[in-house]
């Protein structure tokens, strides 16, 4: 059910908002840190969604370690008493000439400064039946689902039940972790890679307790693998074999049957139609300068995985929360200087460490030189993202709820 929490600006002398397009973290924290400023311009928030989702935690949904209300609160709850209106409804074009934008409703909306926060969405890349046949790991009806296939396996408990997870990235090895936990043995959890080794991107030590913690759990992982077709109830796998000269040799396609895949392998971006047209990378993400804001559309910034800035490598930065978090509120301060035309302040990315679930009670983390893994650093990834929970009231009563639940 659609709601506006938003009256329609009908009076043509009204100040334009401030309008920021997608309640991620990108979004949703510029939001907040906007309305914490004691004078900011009126704020609007478009998010089709009704809850904010806070994906780091959806492992710890699945497994019923943690409960719904604490990582997936209202956006009406979030903003209540903050200056900031929310519309429940998607924007599809922005007229970035008369300012305006366009959403599925119907609506036109004025801004006077825009923020594209949309984030990404699953990329199949070609690959047949695959966004058909395969099962997604980014709302909560993909958990719901992924619940519900889980609670069947665990009920027929026929042999050779299997489950396939596509990409090894930290998405694919989560979740090959937790889900080999709550299969309890009713179903073979394969991940299947295409590059040469799990998470590549990773340290050091966290790939290595991640390699651990999938053999403990007998997860089988298959490198050097691409999916070539996903069927209903089978993978069809090019393997390539061990290296002759100067590549790796196509190996014939292999059938592989299985009860559920899930598709972690890559994202892709599609922003609303923006008129004209800004610059994209080959991924489709926006090409932003330092301080944000889109390039030839001062009035205009990007953040969060849509974004695209480079680090001090020359390398895109990842699209990952620990980014979103720190560009929220450079992003927040920079609309205030560009309101009063004022110089806009350069984003620095710091690399605070990684931080991974490596299955029920279990998790590894790398930071400011300290390795750790295991129960301790489960509890420590909780209270870390406890930390970066959205709004001071429901970050207390996340705490208070960890601690009735907690067991010396």
């Amino acid at each position: 059910m659609e709601s506006d929490r938003h009256p329609a600006n009908s009076d043509s002398t009204a100040i334009p908002p401030v309008v920021i397009v997608g309640g991620g973290f990108a979004g949703l924290y510029t939001a907040l840190s906007l309305a914490e400023s004691r004078r900011h311009p009126p704020i609007l928030l478009i998010e089709p969604q009704e809850r904010f989702l806070f994906l780091p935690l959806l492992y710890e949904l699945l497994s019923g370690e943690l409960r719904r209300w604490e990582i997936a609160p209202r956006y009406d709850a979030l903003l209540a008493g903050k200056g900031v209106g929310w519309l429940q409804d998607r924007v599809d074009r922005i007229d970035a000439s008369q300012r305006h934008v366009h959403t599925a409703a119907g609506r036109s909306l004025p801004y006077r400064r825009l923020v594209i926060a949309s984030g990404g969405c699953p990329e199949f890349f070609g690959v047949p039946g695959a966004d058909i046949h395969s099962l997604g790991f980014r709302t909560l009806d993909d958990v719901e689902r992924l619940q519900q296939l889980l609670e069947k396996l665990r009920r027929s408990a026929r042999p050779l039940q299997r489950l396939a997870v596509v990409g090894a990235g930290p998405t694919g090895v989560e979740l090959a972790c937790k889900l080999a936990d709550l299969a309890q043995g009713c179903a073979v959890i394969e991940l299947i890679e295409q590059g040469p080794t799990l998470l590549p991107q990773a340290r050091a030590f966290s790939r290595e307790q991640a390699e651990k913690a999938l053999r403990q759990r007998d997860v089988r992982l298959r490198t050097h693998t691409a999916v070539t077709r996903v069927d209903a109830d089978r993978l069809h796998l090019c393997c390539r074999s061990a290296p002759e000269g100067d590549g790796l040799q196509p190996a014939p396609e292999e059938l592989l049957p299985i009860d559920g895949v899930i598709w972690t392998a890559g994202l892709s971006f599609r922003p609303p139609l923006i008129s004209p047209d800004p610059r994209r990378d080959r991924r489709g993400r926006l090409c932003c300068q330092a301080d944000l804001s889109l390039v030839d559309q001062p009035a205009i910034f990007v953040a969060g995985d849509l974004a695209h800035l480079e680090g001090p490598d020359g390398d895109p930065l990842p699209g990952t929360a620990q980014v979103a978090f720190q560009q929220a509120p450079l992003l927040a301060a920079n609309l205030l200087h560009s309101l009063a035309d004022e110089p806009l302040e350069t984003f620095q990315w710091k690399d605070l460490g990684e931080m991974l679930s490596l299955g029920q009670g279990d998790a590894c983390l790398t930071a400011s030189g300290l390795t750790l893994a295991g129960p301790a650093a489960f509890r420590l990834r909780q209270l870390a993202y406890l930390s970066r929970m959205p709004g001071l009231a429901h970050t207390l009563r996340v705490a208070a709820g960890w601690l009735a639940d907690w067991k010396p």
